[in-house]
């Protein structure tokens, strides 16, 4: 679990976790997600949920390197695909499941959590595919076990959000969604050795889990689609922001997919009364959203910083870009030079070990864990050897290679970090210089771009009027709850 924990502290910059609260403190459940991210799905899973969890996974993940051995460690049970046992027999095949199944519902009877993707397969759709039915046979097998001398177990969906799910450093949220209430005729018990009834509940229990993953994912039709709602919520935030006379910093996971939630909750709400109507406003906040692109800017930039027309705006900018670009650069040289070498060799492994977009995070993650403390040693070896012979050319220096070694690995540890640190102060630096720029000199475009911006928000709101949506608007403009805390700093 501390490895676990470790890689994902690793590789994210920032996992939120919200909804902790909803997990019973008693029994068994089994948590149920979608999967848009290989092995890092269950691997933050397993870090966030506050209770033990055991994991289902294909047979053949326990052959990799590492992966196996972990997921051995972690109490993983192997699940025995068709295609994983292609030379057994019917009857093989159907003991190999159902080992597999009665040991996750034993699992789930003695108090723990079984953690499954229904999907059965990680993508990178913005919608979920076709759901199996093996969550549903679990609950029900673990359902009979439990009803002889245990608590039943409970379904929980969870929500897997990434700000950007390849990206090093980059953030996620895991969202933990109350305990489903089932309809009271599936929660009658099947017997025994009735399949044909098992078979016909579990279909109908996947009937009611699909709409909730959709909903808790907020699965929609095209990655076009997604972009535009995710438009609707900044824009949405922007604009109230700047009527209520206050600048928001930007917002957390937690703030951006509960905003997202609302969107997309009326979004398919009101397509169901009013098509026409919602097809002609996401027209236009299409238009608005390849004008933004276009300048380059985004909702909240319209606000800010504020027109400059001193004079003395040119040095200032100057002397801001001096300081970062020219002034911080030789501090990290060494640093970045050590960990150049591996940064590249991992991004290249992953493009070409990755079969599809949702592993690289993957192969990023397991490649990186060798090849950055391997550059480490390496440089630390020969920096190491190098004093040696500084020593014995120059005896006015003294023997010290284990401390220089040590020194060059230190800074290839923390100097990569302070690298990355870096590239975001150059980032923001850079946008900071194009915004005040196009504010001075695009005067027009940004009046236009926001007298559209309020047009949208006005027409938002007038189509919304009336539903029940996720959350709260905040006196701020913010989206939150009553009960939550939206200060990223406040977050785990």
């Amino acid at each position: 679990m501390r490895v676990v924990r470790f890689l994902v502290g690793l590789f994210f910059r920032r996992v939120e976790v919200s909804g902790v609260e909803h997990v019973p403190e008693t029994g068994g459940g089994i948590l149920i997600a979608w999967h848009p991210n290989g092995l890092v799905d269950p691997a933050l899973i397993i870090s966030c949920f506050p209770r033990r969890v055991v994991f289902g996974a294909r047979h053949g993940l326990f052959n990799w390197p590492l992966v196996g051995r972990l997921m051995r460690a972690l109490g993983t049970v192997p699940i025995f695909r068709a295609s994983d046992l292609k030379g057994a027999d019917d009857e093989t095949r159907r003991k190999g499941n159902q080992k597999s199944l009665d040991a996750m519902a034993q699992a789930v009877c003695d108090g723990g959590f079984a953690a499954l993707f229904p999907e059965g397969v990680s993508h990178d759709d913005p919608f979920l595919q076709e759901l199996k039915t093996g969550a549903a046979r679990l609950y029900y097998r673990a359902k009979q076990l439990c009803d002889e001398n245990g608590v039943p177990p409970v379904i929980v969906p969870v929500g897997l959000h990434y700000d950007n799910k390849t990206a090093f450093r980059s953030d996620a949220l895991v969202e933990f969604h109350t305990p489903l209430e089932l309809p009271h005729e599936l929660l009658a018990p099947i017997p025994e050795d009735d399949d044909e009834a098992l078979r016909t509940r579990s279909s109908e229990l996947m009937d009611v889990l699909e709409p909730v993953l959709q909903e808790v994912t907020h699965a929609t039709e095209s990655w076009e689609l997604n972009q535009l709602m995710n438009r609707v919520r900044s824009l949405m935030r922007a604009e109230r922001a700047k009527r209520a006379g206050v600048n928001l910093k930007a917002p957390n996971m937690v703030e951006r997919t509960l905003g997202m939630a609302r969107v997309w909750k009326a979004y398919y709400a009101r397509l169901q009364t009013e098509p026409d109507r919602v097809q002609a406003l996401l027209d236009r906040v299409s238009a608005y959203d390849q004008a933004l692109l276009e300048v380059k800017l985004e909702d909240d930039d319209l606000d800010k910083p504020p027109p400059i027309e001193s004079k003395w705006l040119p040095i200032i900018l100057a002397a801001q870009a001096a300081v970062v670009f020219l002034v911080f650069p030789p501090i990290l040289v060494l640093g970045s030079l050590i960990n150049a070498g591996p940064y590249f060799l991992t991004n290249l492994i992953s493009r070409l070990a990755s079969k599809q977009y949702k592993d690289t995070a993957t192969v990023k993650l397991l490649s990186g864990l060798v090849l950055f403390p391997l550059a480490w040693l390496i440089a630390a070896l020969l920096v190491g050897l190098g004093q040696i012979e500084l020593h014995e050319s120059f005896a006015g220096i003294p023997r010290a290679p284990w401390a220089a070694g040590i020194t060059t690995f230190l800074i290839g540890a923390f100097g990569g970090a302070l690298a990355l640190v870096y590239l975001e102060l150059v980032r923001r630096t850079w946008t900071s210089i194009k915004i005040r720029a196009k504010r001075q000199w695009g005067s027009t475009i940004i009046r236009q771009l926001s007298a559209e911006r309020a047009g949208l928000y006005e027409a938002i709101e007038e189509i919304r009027e009336g539903l029940d949506l996720p959350g709260d608007v905040l006196a701020d403009g913010r989206v939150g709850t009553r009960d939550f805390a939206l200060d990223s700093d406040d977050m785990p």
